[in-house]
C-alpha cells in the first residue's frame, strides 16, 4: 500500500472525475470530513475504507492502493508462466531472459510475489547452465520475497537451494534444508501435500548418496502416499523419477524401471524437455547398474542428446560421466575417455560426485594401461572430491579400488588405511554414481599377505 499521501491524491482526483463531491464519495458509511482527512493524506486509510471506496469509484482495490491498474498484476503473472513454458520446452539462455525482463517490471510494479516468481524461473535456469552460484543467490531472494508467506510457499525455493548444494557435492547441506524444512512443515500443522511430496522427492538422491538408505526408503513411502493428493502431474512425474532409485538399492529392477516409465510418459504429455532427458538419463542409470550396458549406452546418449540441446551444460557433463563408464565397460576407452574432460574442466565446485566419477574411470583406464603412478593420482584426486561431498557409496568404490592398486604395489600399511577409510560404508546397486558396485573391500583387505585386523591396525 503506497503512502496516505498518494493515496489522498488518487482518491481526490478520481472523484474530482467523476464529478462527486466529498459527502457523496462517502455516502452512507464515513462522513464528508472523513474523506476530507484522507485526501489531505493525514490519515492511512483501513483496507475496508479503501475497498468501499473503490467501489464507489469504479476502479479496483488495488489500483486505489497502489496506484497500479489490477490487470498489470494480472498480465505479469500470464507473462511469468508463458516464461515457465519456454524454461520447459526451449532452451535455458531464451528463459532466462524473459524472466529478468519479467522481474525488472515485477519490482517496477512493487510486485513481490511475481518478483519471487521470477526468481524462482531464473533459479531453474542457472540449475541447467550449471552457475549454481547464481541459482542459490536467487532461490534465496525468493525465499526473501516469500518471508511473511506461509511455509508451503516457500518449499519451492528452499528445494531449489537444496538441489544446488547437492549438485555442487554438498550432500549434508543438501539434506539438511529439506529435512527442516520437512520438520517444521510437520511442526507447524502446514502439511501441504504437495510440498510434501516436492520435499520428499528430492531427499530421496542425497539420502541414497550419503548411505541412508532406510531414510530414503522411508522418504519415498509418504511421497508415494502423498501422490493421490497432488493436482500437478509434474511434481507427481518427479516424484516417481525419484523413487526409483530406492527401488533399484532394494535391488527391485523391475519397479525401477516401471517407475521411470510413468514419469517418462507425464513428462512427454506435457512436453517437459529437460525432465524428460533426466528420466531417459535415470532409466540409462538403473540398467547400467543392472548389467544392460547396450539399453544403458541407448538411453544415455538420448539424455545427452537432449541436454546438449537446451544448453544444460552441467547435467551435460554428468551424463557424460555416466555414458563413459559404459563405454569403458564396453571395452571402448578411447570413446570413454573423450567424455570425461568436460565435467573436469567446469571445476571441483561443479558436481563433486560426478567428477569424483571421473577421475574414478580415468584411474581404471591408467592402471589397465599399467600406468599406476597416474592411476593412484586420479584415485586420489577422486578419494578428495568423495569425502567432501559425503558420498559413501562411491566412497566404498573407491576405497576399495585404491586400496587394491596400493596393495598390488606393494604398500600393505598405505592399502590398509585406505580400506579403513571404506569400513562402514555400503557400495551396493543403486547406491554409487557409477556402477555396478565392485566387490566389497573387505575381501581385498583380506587378501593381504599375512594381515589380521587387531586393535585397528594389520599385522
Amino acid at each position: 500500500m503506497d503512502e496516505p499521501a498518494r493515496i489522498g491524491r488518487r482518491v481526490q482526483r478520481m472523484r474530482s472525475e467523476l464529478g462527486l463531491t466529498q459527502r457523496q464519495l462517502a455516502e452512507p458509511s464515513y462522513t464528508s470530513a472523513y474523506i476530507s482527512t484522507l485526501e489531505s493524506g493525514k490519515v492511512r486509510p483501513s483496507e475496508t475504507a479503501l475497498r468501499f471506496l473503490a467501489g464507489r469509484l469504479g476502479t479496483s482495490y488495488e489500483e486505489l492502493a497502489t496506484g497500479r491498474p489490477a490487470h498489470l498484476a494480472t498480465e505479469l503473472r500470464l507473462a511469468l508462466a508463458d516464461a515457465q513454458v519456454t524454461l520447459a520446452t526451449g532452451e535455458a539462455d531464451a528463459a532466462a531472459d524473459r524472466y529478468l525482463g519479467l522481474l525488472a517490471r515485477a519490482e517496477e510494479l512493487a510486485l513481490a510475489p511475481e518478483q519471487a516468481e521470477a526468481r524462482l524461473g531464473l533459479g531453474e535456469c542457472a540449475l541447467e547452465s550449471g552457475e549454481l552460484v547464481g541459482a542459490i543467490a536467487h532461490f534465496e531472494a525468493a525465499e526473501r520475497l516469500l518471508a511473511d508467506e506461509p511455509l508451503p510457499r516457500r518449499a519451492r525455493p528452499i528445494r531449489g537451494r537444496a538441489v544446488a548444494h547437492l549438485l555442487a557435492g554438498e550432500l549434508r547441506y543438501a539434506c539438511y534444508l529439506l529435512e527442516s524444512t520437512i520438520d517444521e512443515l510437520g511442526a507447524s500443522g502446514l502439511a501441504d501435500p504437495e510440498a510434501l511430496v516436492l520435499l520428499y522427492a528430492a531427499v530421496i538422491g542425497p539420502y541414497i548418496d550419503m548411505g541412508a538408505h532406510a531414510r530414503a526408503a522411508h522418504a519415498a513411502e509418504l511421497a508415494l502416499a502423498l501422490a493421490p493428493q497432488v493436482g500437478d502431474p509434474a511434481l507427481v512425474a518427479g516424484m516417481h523419477r525419484q523413487v526409483a532409485r530406492t527401488f533399484l538399492a532394494e535391488g527391485r529392477v523391475a519397479d525401477a524401471d516401471a517407475s521411470l516409465a510413468k514419469a517418462q510418459e507425464i513428462y512427454g504429455q506435457l512436453r517437459l524437455r529437460t525432465d524428460l532427458a533426466h528420466c531417459h538419463w535415470m532409466r540409462g542409470y538403473v540398467q547400467a547398474q543392472n548389467g544392460e550396458l547396450a539399453v544403458a549406452e541407448r538411453e544415455l546418449r538420448t539424455a545427452r542428446e537432449m541436454l546438449s540441446a537446451r544448453r544444460a551444460a552441467l547435467y551435460t557433463a554428468q551424463v557424460e560421466v555416466e555414458l563413459a563408464d559404459v563405454l569403458r565397460r564396453l571395452g571402448r576407452y578411447e570413446e570413454a575417455a573423450g567424455l570425461l574432460s568436460a565435467l573436469l574442466d567446469l571445476g571441483d565446485s561443479h558436481g563433486a560426485v560426478h567428477a569424483g566419477g571421473a577421475h574414478r574411470l580415468l584411474g581404471l583406464m591408467a592402471e589397465e594401461r599399467g600406468e599406476t603412478e597416474a592411476a593412484e593420482q586420479h584415485y586420489v584426486q577422486a578419494l578428495a572430491l568423495l569425502e567432501r561431498s559425503g558420498a559413501t557409496g562411491d566412497l566404498a568404490d573407491l576405497c576399495r579400488l585404491l586400496g587394491d592398486l596400493l596393495r598390488r604395489t606393494g604398500r600393505v600399511e598405505a592399502a590398509m588405511d585406505a580400506y579403513r577409510t571404506g569400513l562402514g560404508h555400503r557400495a551396493a546397486p543403486g547406491t554409487t554414481t557409477l556402477g555396478p558396485a565392485p566387490a566389497s573391500f573387505d575381501a581385498g583387505a583380506a587378501r593381504i599377505s599375512g594381515s589380521r585386523w587387531a586393535g585397528g591396525r594389520a599385522e
